[in-house]
C-alpha cells in the first residue's frame, strides 16, 4: 500500500466527490437494512394476527380484522418498495460521485505520466522499451484506477454495512450476533494468507504483459525486416510463447482468487446455519422472536457479497499497488538533461566547444574525446568522418539531447547548461540521421517544424509549400493524387528513404531557425537531387550558423569551416581547400569519392 499514498494527492483534489459519494453510500446502505427490520415485524404480525384471527373465525369482527390484516401487510410492502427505490437512488448518486471521480483521477494521472516523458532524456528512451512505456501509461493505468474507483467504492460500502448491520444486530440480541459473526475471524486470516501471494502474482502479470507490449510494438514497427527475411512465422511462434506465459501467470492468479469465493460461500453458509440453531434456541425460550431469525439471516445474506467482495477489492488494491509501483519507478525518474533557467534566452548562434567530451551513460562508449572548435554565427560548420566517429553524438550535444561529460559547450559565450532549453531547441533546425514521421499528412508533417511561438495563419500553406520547393521534394508531393494532405503512413512507410529526408529537411527550414543542423541527411537521395537541395540550402543558410554531418566531400565543400573525426577526435580541421592541401585523411576520402563519381559515369 505504500506506493498507493502517491495517489492521495489526487483522492485530496476530488475530495468533495469522495465524501459525497462516502454519503451516499452510507444512506443507501441505510435503506438496505430497514427491509429486514419491516420483515421482522411483517413476520411476527403474521404469526400474532393468525392466533387473533382463530379468536375472532366465525364472529362478525373477522371479516374486518382480515381486511386491516391485509392493509398493513400491504403497507409493510409499499415501504419495502419505497425504500428499494430510495437505496437505488442513492446507488446511482454514489457512482456518479465515486466512479466519475476515478475517470477525472486515471485523465490526470495519464496526463501527468505523459508530461513526465515529455520531460525525460534520450538515455531513459534508450534504456526503456516503448511497448514498456505504452503499457505504463495504459494498463497500469487502467489497473490504478480500478482501486480509486470500484475498490474504493465497495471497500466504504463493506466497511459501512457491515457497521450498520452489527450495531443493529447488537440492539437486538448480543449474544445471537457474536454466533453469527463468529467465522469472520476465520475470513480474515484467509484474506492475510491469500494477499502475499497475491501480490506477487499480480506484479508478474504486469511485467509480462509489458514484455508483450513491447516485444508486439517491436514486431510491427520493423514489419518490413520481418517480411523481407521471411520470419512470419516465427514471430507467430514468439508471440504464441509470450501469450501462453501471459496466460498461465494470469490462470495462477485466478487460482489463488478463487481461494475466496468457496471459503467465503461456506463461512456465510455456516453463519446462517448458526443463526437458525441458536436463533431458534432463543425463540424457544422467549429471548426472541421468529421475526427474528428472519432478521438476522437477511442481514447474513446482506453481508454475503460485501464479505465476498472483500476478495475482490483485495485483489484490486494489490493490482493496483504492483502497478503504481512500476508508474512511480517512471514519475519518479530524475532526468539527467534539467532546465536550469525559466528566463527566454535569445539566440544568435555562435557556437564553441572547449575541451568536450562525452562518455554514453548506458554503455561506456566514449562517443566524443576533448575536442575544441568555434563557429560564428552565420557560418557553417561541416563535420566529417567514419561510421561511429561521433559525428551524430556531436549534433545531440548542440541540441543538449545529453550534457557532456567533461568540458563545456558555450552558445553566444553562454554555457549551454545555463541557456534555457526551451528557447536552445526552439532556435534549432534538426534534421536527425533517422528521419521519422507521423501518422498524418505531408502538410501537417512539415508544419510541425514551425516554433512553438508561431500563430497559425493563412500563409501557412504557402510557408509549407516553399519550404517543400526548396527541400525538392514539392514536385513529388504535387504528384501524389491527395498532394500535400497525402498520409504518409507509420513512421512515413509510403514515403521512399529520399521522399521522408527532404520532407524533413523541409520541416527544418520552415522553422527558420537560429542554427541549422544537418545530420547526414541527404544520404538516401541521388546526385542531381543533392545538388538541387545544397543550392537552396546555400540561400536559406546565409545568416545561420549551420551544421552538416555527412559521409559526402560534395555536400559539405562549400562549408566555412571542416572538421574531421575519428574515434571521437578531430584528427584535421579547416576549409575545404586548405585540407585538400595537406593531403590527408580528407584530401584521400575526397580522391576515394571522385574516382567513385567517374567510375559511375561508364
Amino acid at each position: 500500500m505504500k506506493s498507493l499514498k502517491f495517489l492521495n494527492p489526487y483522492l485530496f483534489r476530488y475530495r468533495t466527490r469522495l465524501i459525497l459519494g462516502t454519503l451516499f453510500i452510507t444512506i443507501s446502505n441505510i435503506f438496505a437494512i430497514y427491509p429486514a427490520e419491516v420483515l421482522r415485524k411483517g413476520i411476527d404480525m403474521v404469526q400474532d394476527g393468525i392466533h387473533v384471527y382463530d379468536l375472532f373465525k366465525g364472529l362478525p369482527m373477522e371479516n374486518e380484522l382480515r381486511s386491516d390484516f391485509f392493509n398493513i401487510l400491504l403497507f409493510f410492502g409499499i415501504i419495502v418498495i419505497i425504500t428499494a427505490l430510495l437505496k437505488g437512488l442513492f446507488m446511482f448518486f454514489m457512482r456518479q460521485t465515486i466512479i466519475v471521480m476515478s475517470r477525472l483521477i486515471e485523465f490526470d494521472l495519464k496526463n501527468d505520466i505523459y508530461k513526465q516523458y515529455q520531460k525525460l532524456d534520450l538515455a531513459f528512451y534508450k534504456k526503456n522499451k516503448t511497448g514498456d512505456l505504452m503499457a505504463r501509461i495504459s494498463e497500469d493505468v487502467s489497473q490504478v484506477r480500478m482501486y480509486v474507483g470500484p475498490a474504493i467504492m465497495y471497500a466504504i460500502g463493506t466497511i459501512t454495512l457491515v457497521l450498520l448491520v452489527t450495531l443493529r444486530m447488537l440492539t437486538i440480541n448480543a449474544e445471537l450476533t457474536f454466533y453469527v459473526l463468529s467465522p469472520l475471524p476465520i475470513l480474515a486470516f484467509t484474506i492475510y494468507y491469500v494477499n502475499s501471494r497475491v501480490i506477487k502474482k499480480s506484479a508478474a502479470v504486469q511485467k509480462q504483459l509489458s514484455t508483450i507490449s513491447s516485444w508486439v510494438q517491436e514486431s510491427f514497427s520493423g514489419i518490413r525486416v520481418v517480411k523481407a527475411y521471411n520470419r512470419e512465422q516465427f514471430n507467430q511462434n514468439k508471440f504464441a510463447e509470450e501469450a501462453n506465459l501471459y496466460k498461465d501467470k494470469n490462470v495462477e492468479l485466478v487460482k489463488v482468487n478463487a481461494l475466496f469465493f468457496p471459503m467465503i460461500i461456506l463461512l456465510i453458509g455456516l453463519s446462517t446455519l448458526i443463526t437458525i440453531y441458536a436463533g431458534g434456541i432463543k425463540v424457544f425460550s422467549g429471548e426472541i422472536t421468529t421475526g427474528t431469525i428472519a432478521e438476522f439471516i437477511m442481514y447474513v445474506n446482506m453481508l454475503t457479497w460485501p464479505v465476498a467482495s472483500i476478495g475482490w477489492v483485495t485483489s484490486i488494491v494489490q493490482r493496483a499497488a504492483a502497478s503504481q509501483t512500476r508508474i512511480n519507478e517512471f514519475l519518479s525518474y530524475e532526468p539527467s538533461v534539467v532546465n536550469h533557467t525559466s528566463a527566454a534566452t535569445p539566440i544568435i548562434g555562435d557556437l564553441r566547444f572547449d575541451h568536450v567530451s562525452f562518455v554514453y551513460p548506458d554503455s561506456g562508449i566514449v562517443a566524443i574525446n576533448k575536442i575544441s572548435f568555434s563557429v560564428k554565427a552565420g557560418q557553417s560548420l561541416a563535420v566529417i568522418g567514419r561510421t561511429g566517429s561521433g559525428k551524430s553524438t556531436l549534433a545531440a550535444l548542440i541540441s543538449r539531447q545529453y550534457d557532456v561529460t567533461s568540458g563545456q559547450i558555450f552558445v553566444d559565450n553562454m554555457p549551454l547548461h545555463k541557456v534555457n532549453l526551451n528557447s536552445l531547441r526552439s532556435a534549432i533546425g534538426y534534421v536527425p540521421q533517422e528521419v521519422f514521421l507521423f501518422s498524418e499528412t505531408i502538410s501537417n508533417n512539415i508544419a510541425f517544424g514551425f516554433k512553438p511561438s508561431h500563430i497559425a495563419s493563412e500563409s501557412d500553406q504557402e510557408s509549407i509549400e516553399q519550404a517543400a520547393k526548396d527541400a525538392a521534394i514539392f514536385d513529388s508531393v504535387s504528384q501524389f493524387p491527395e498532394g500535400f494532405n497525402t498520409r504518409v503512413g507509420e513512421r512515413g512507410v509510403t514515403l521512399s528513404g529520399g521522399q521522408k529526408q527532404r520532407i524533413s529537411i523541409a520541416r527544418a527550414i520552415i522553422r527558420k531557425p537560429e542554427i541549422l543542423i544537418f545530420d547526414d541527411c541527404l544520404s538516401a537521395v541521388d546526385t542531381a537531387t543533392e545538388e538541387e537541395v545544397l543550392s537552396n540550402l546555400r540561400r536559406i543558410m546565409k545568416g545561420r550558423t549551420s551544421v552538416i554531418i555527412a559521409h559526402r566531400i560534395s555536400t559539405v565543400k562549400h562549408c566555412d569551416q571542416i572538421i574531421v573525426l575519428d574515434h571521437g577526435s578531430i584528427v584535421e580541421q579547416g576549409s575545404h581547400q586548405d585540407l585538400i592541401n595537406k593531403d590527408g585523411i580528407y584530401a584521400e576520402l575526397n580522391r576515394k569519392q571522385l574516382l567513385e563519381e567517374a567510375a559511375a559515369q561508364f
